[in-house]
């Protein structure tokens, strides 16, 4: 058997190949290169920093545990995060019981017209997304982020195609009222969600 190469210089496939063999370098330098990216997703879908590195936590041990199974159809880095998209899905089938999305609180119509996101920073927008209610966040993050259609979405959440679009909608009024709020504080000096 030849010595595998050092991580630091593995491409893809060598990187996998490495991790099959059971090389714990390789293994770190897969977590290392993936789980910054895979972090982000997963702070998309939490709405604490805790259980996001839950969420990530989670996802890496299936990670792990698949990787055999990985057929390299599609890019490595496109596989992790389907992984953690699930990842998430679990987590919050998980807290479900505990959360109920209150009719009451938010807006019932979305109006017709778009709204862009470039005039706003990241940590703005992740904390709009983070304050929305579990079920909101998760079809908002689905379809908009992922490219879930409401069908593939009502599937995953165990919910109507018809409730996915109706919580993707409420959702984007949710978050069109905080920027146009921001927008305003803005103007005003401060901002309060």
């Amino acid at each position: 058997m030849r010595p595998i190469a050092s991580p630091a210089i593995l491409d893809e496939s060598a990187l996998l190949d490495a991790c099959l063999a059971g090389s714990r370098l390789a293994q770190k330098q897969l977590y290392e290169r993936f789980s910054g990216k895979m972090m982000a997703v997963c702070m998309r879908y939490a709405q604490t920093t805790f259980e996001a590195e839950d969420v990530l936590q989670e996802g890496f041990v299936t990670v792990f545990r698949n990787l055999p199974g990985f057929r390299r159809e599609c890019p490595l880095e496109f596989w992790i995060r389907r992984i953690m998209v699930n990842a998430a899905l679990r987590q919050h089938r998980r807290n479900a019981p505990l959360v109920a999305v209150s009719e009451g609180e938010y807006p019932e119509t979305l109006a017709d017209e778009e709204f862009t996101l470039a005039n706003y920073g990241y940590e703005e927008l992740l904390t709009m997304i983070q304050d929305l209610a579990p079920r909101y966040r998760m079809v908002f993050n689905l379809f908009a982020i992922e490219g879930y259609s409401h069908k593939e979405i009502g599937e995953l959440m165990q919910i109507s195609e018809g409730t996915s679009k109706s919580q993707y909608a409420r959702a984007r009024v949710i978050l069109k009222n905080k920027l146009e709020r921001l927008d305003a504080h803005r103007h005003n000096g401060t901002f309060s969600r």
